[in-house]
């Protein structure tokens, strides 16, 4: 039987949880870069996958290898970083003209989101609470939904921010910002594969 006790004792936890992680800092790069409901819809696949696999594999995820994830991860930042440069030369400041191109594709865009968050949280914090979660109050609908809600508000809050941020702000430099701040976090990442 659903709980809404249960689902919002876990959106309340999940969401404070995400919410400084690098996730939302990477929905709020691909929202400036990118339709935002193709982003978000990437995203949102990757998270509900992320939260069955912390519903059904519960703890067992903690026992996967940190250090590859975390070297993948800085290897998807990289190429992420590289991309956004590639991409951001010789571009106009046309925010239609951004949003249209067959390059950037309903699928493109939701796959390369899909991709980023699904390596990228793999083992993290959220997914092992939300594993946690499960086994103590032993209702996997109940935390699943309050799991992936919280998840999704804070992609939704991150890409919001993204588009908010390009109205105010000229593209070519969000882009140069965009790929510093992904060359940081592939550090972090990085370290955290070689320190773990």
């Amino acid at each position: 039987m659903f709980s809404f006790t249960v689902a919002a004792i876990v959106f309340g936890v999940i969401f404070l949880a995400e919410l400084p992680d690098k996730t939302a800092l990477a929905s709020l790069v691909l929202g400036t870069r990118f339709r935002a409901s193709y982003v978000f819809c990437g995203i949102a696949a990757a998270f509900a996958v992320h939260v069955a696999l912390a519903i059904a594999a519960g703890s067992l995820l903690t026992l996967l290898p940190h250090r590859w994830v975390e070297g993948v991860v800085a290897l998807l930042f990289l190429g992420g970083a590289i991309a956004l440069l590639r991409h951001g030369q010789g571009e106009d400041e046309d925010e239609e003209g951004m949003k249209t191109p067959s390059s950037q594709s309903f699928w493109r865009v939701a796959g390369s989101g899909f991709t980023l968050i699904l390596v990228a949280e793999f083992g993290d914090l959220t997914q092992i609470m939300t594993a946690n979660l499960a086994a103590r109050y032993n209702d996997p609908v109940s935390v699943a939904v309050g799991a992936v809600l919280a998840l999704w508000a804070v992609a939704a809050i991150g890409i919001l921010g993204g588009k908010a941020l390009m109205k105010r702000v000229p593209l070519p430099l969000i882009t140069k910002i965009a790929a510093v701040v992904m060359v940081v976090m592939a550090g972090v990442s990085l370290y955290e594969a070689i320190a773990g």
